[in-house]
C-alpha cells in the first residue's frame, strides 16, 4: 500500500508563489511516477503535472505551463510542485497521486486514474 501526504497549501496573493510537497511511503519511491491533479469548488478533478521515476520527463498541463514546476527527490520519497505567479483561477485542493505506469499521454491526456491518491491540501489564491 502506498501512502501519499500532501502539505504546503495556504491563502496567498495572486501573483505569489507556493511549493506544495507529497510524502510517499510504503513502496520504493523511484518505481512510481508521481502526479499532481487539482480540483476546484464544483469542476472535475484535472491534470497538472507529472513527473517520471527518475525525474527525467515531465508533462504540463497547459495552463500551468511556464508557471509550474514539478520535482522529486528519490533520497527523501517526496514529490514537489513549485507553483510561480499564481493566479485566482489556479484556487484549488491539490491532490498528490502515484502510478507505477506513466498514464499521462505527451499532450496532457489521462488515460485512467492513478492507482494511490493523497488527501490533498488547499491553494487560495486572492486578487
Amino acid at each position: 500500500q502506498v501512502d501519499l501526504v500532501e502539505s504546503g497549501g495556504e491563502s496567498v496573493q495572486a501573483g505569489g508563489s507556493l511549493t506544495l510537497s507529497c510524502a510517499f511511503s510504503g513502496r520504493t519511491f523511484s518505481r512510481y511516477n508521481m502526479m499532481w491533479f487539482r480540483q476546484a469548488l464544483d469542476a472535475a478533478r484535472e491534470f497538472v503535472a507529472v513527473i517520471d521515476g527518475n525525474g527525467g520527463k515531465t508533462i504540463y498541463a497547459d495552463s500551468v505551463k511556464g508557471r509550474f514546476t514539478i520535482s522529486r527527490d528519490n533520497g527523501k520519497s517526496t514529490a514537489d510542485l513549485q507553483m510561480n505567479n499564481l493566479k485566482v483561477e489556479d484556487t484549488a485542493v491539490y491532490y498528490c497521486a502515484a502510478d507505477k505506469t506513466l498514464i499521462i499521454r505527451p499532450e496532457g491526456q489521462l488515460t485512467r486514474l492513478p492507482d494511490f491518491w493523497g488527501q490533498g491540501t488547499q491553494v487560495t489564491v486572492s486578487s
